[in-house]
């Protein structure tokens, strides 16, 4: 016999029903109701739901997104890319920004290009089916405040560059110079002091030629479609003179980048990646690549050292995020592995610049 007690404390069907109903009307108010664009689509890419801050942040109206694909909002070339990445990571599973979160760039209707910060989650529904959600942040302000800090730092280097390169370098050439007359007149008298001053003269002569080299280095010679080329070469000599190691680079064909900024971000995410290399993993070897790959620019940053650091390790991890930060400033990446042989790979990708129209 039932315990009628226990049968009347069970919710009927129209209370289950009643309880689900205001369970996804709290849910569906809450995401409407979010500060962030919270943005839905299927395996497809097919958008399915927006919510209202997505409508403001995009200038589209609601029904002008779903259904549409989500590389709508995304310039180029991200945008004929992005099926590609969905369907790379359903065909093997490799996470590249679902579940980790990563900048990107998206696009407004009126076509004006925004930094944003984008975390994707997966879920998979009772019915079998999948589904993605994005949440997005415009970080334009904190971009444009970030950008100015860098330029900031990239004026001082070339402040202190132009003054190292016209004061100092000229007046090490002039003591050069100088010894140098002394030098060869206490030769002529047969002075034992001559071979002495010779040495004071090689000397100077070193501190001028790295004086030059590290001026150089704070405002490299990157303005023209070359210049990223050469100064890479130029940073490669300079480490294997300054440090006695082997210092390369290389590239399979010539890569041409019109865009200065691009080059010079590009040049400072090698010379961050090299003196890493070179003062904390105490490589003996280093190697710059530089290459065109996808409609990637392509940088790498080889070395044979003690592999990558701890992340307690004093002196490299202000300058692995400057490295990553350059490298989102160009709507790249930058990415760091240990390699199979020992020592640490760097690696930044990021889109080629559009050439610059003919005139």
């Amino acid at each position: 016999m039932k315990n009628p007690s226990s049968a009347s404390s069970s919710p009927s069907i129209a209370e289950l029903q009643a309880a689900l109903q205001a369970s996804e009307q709290r849910a569906a108010t809450i995401v409407e109701t979010a500060v962030h664009p919270i943005i839905t689509i299927d395996e497809n890419c097919i958008i399915e739901t927006v919510n209202t801050a997505t409508e403001k942040l995009f200038g589209y109206k609601r029904h002008e997104m779903v259904g549409q694909n989500i590389s709508m909002l995304m310039p180029q070339p991200f945008r004929d890319r992005h099926d590609g990445y969905v369907e790379h990571y359903m065909r093997t599973g490799e996470r590249r920004i679902i579940g980790i979160g990563r900048g990107a760039l998206a696009m407004r209707k009126d076509g004006s290009v925004f930094p944003i910060d984008l975390s994707v989650g997966e879920a998979l529904l009772p019915t079998g089916r999948r589904i993605f959600t994005g949440i997005i942040r415009d970080i334009s302000e904190r971009k444009a405040l970030e950008d100015k800090v860098l330029n900031i730092s990239e004026e001082e280097r070339a402040r202190i560059g132009r003054e190292l390169h016209d004061d100092l370098c000229q007046q090490l050439a002039a003591i050069g110079c100088l010894a140098k007359v002394a030098q060869q007149r206490l030769a002529h008298i047969g002075s034992e002091e001559a071979a002495h001053l010779g040495e004071i003269v090689r000397m100077v002569s070193e501190a001028n030629t790295r004086a030059r080299e590290t001026a150089r280095g704070l405002m490299p010679m990157v303005h023209d479609s070359d210049g990223l080329m050469d100064a890479l070469k130029e940073l490669a000599d300079s480490t294997a003179r300054a440090f006695r190691i082997q210092c390369e680079f290389h590239f399979d064909n010539p890569v041409k980048v019109q865009d200065i900024q691009t080059a010079l971000q590009l040049f400072r995410v090698a010379q961050e990646a090299v003196s890493n290399a070179v003062k904390h993993s105490q490589a003996t070897r280093v190697e710059i690549h530089l290459a065109r790959q996808s409609g990637n620019i392509v940088l790498t940053v080889r070395d044979n050292g003690v592999g990558i650091p701890d992340q307690g390790s004093k002196g490299t991890g202000m300058g692995l995020l400057t490295m990553s930060h350059r490298a989102q400033m160009m709507g790249g990446a930058v990415s760091f592995s240990s390699r199979s042989h020992g020592g640490t790979q760097v690696t930044c990708s990021v889109p080629a610049p559009a050439k610059a129209p003919k005139p």
